[in-house]
């Protein structure tokens, strides 16, 4: 899920969302069991068609959110053409399809909503952890990631424009001060309102 709530409002914004996430699990179970390109292809098409029927603009800004996995399909198709392995067409076929039905399910339900969901589900897990301490966690983390993308590609282009040599791996080291420096607010953050309790 590498995407936040659309405010493109859609049919499916009206689904609760513990159907929406346990379509999306039941979903990405049957994606992994399908070993066939074809069906998986078949599956792709069915998750683009569902993107598609929420509106031009809500698909145009879903491929949009696909751009961070670009590179690992650059890396596994070049990986499978060096060494001539059919077996990367069902990967990236599996891998896109995922994250684009996630995209979907996140983009169209309030992070509250989800929230309550994980709750729920955790509350036989209450003796070893919190649920609210789990779905904070969880929220925190889906929140965290296009937050984290974002400013990754802020510390890119500041690099291109003093720099006219490629970022690269040269930015790590930013990108992971500027991670921890978030990470530090937001603890700080929730210290202030007296904790995950």
């Amino acid at each position: 899920m590498l995407t936040l709530t659309s405010p493109i409002e859609t049919w499916a914004h009206r689904w609760p969302a513990g159907v929406k996430l346990a379509a999306l699990c039941g979903f990405t179970l049957l994606l992994f069991a399908l070993k066939s390109p074809a069906l998986l292809a078949a599956a792709a098409l069915v998750t683009a068609a569902l993107i598609a029927s929420a509106g031009r603009s809500f698909a145009g800004e879903s491929a949009r959110m696909l751009r961070p996995l670009l590179p690992f399909i650059a890396v596994v198709a070049i990986w499978h053409l060096i060494t001539q392995d059919p077996a990367g067409v069902p990967i990236l076929l599996r891998m896109t399809t995922a994250v684009a039905a996630a995209n979907f399910v996140t983009m169209t339900t309030r992070l509250s909503d989800m929230i309550a969901v994980i709750q729920r589900l955790a509350r036989p897990l209450a003796l070893l952890i919190p649920p609210k301490s789990l779905a904070l966690a969880i929220a925190l983390t889906i929140r965290f990631i296009p937050t984290m993308l974002a400013r990754s590609q802020s510390i890119a282009e500041s690099w291109q424009a003093r720099s006219p040599r490629r970022p690269r791996w040269r930015i790590l080291l930013p990108t992971t001060l500027a991670a921890l420096d978030d990470a530090d607010h937001v603890a700080q953050a929730l210290q202030a309102r007296g904790g995950t309790d």
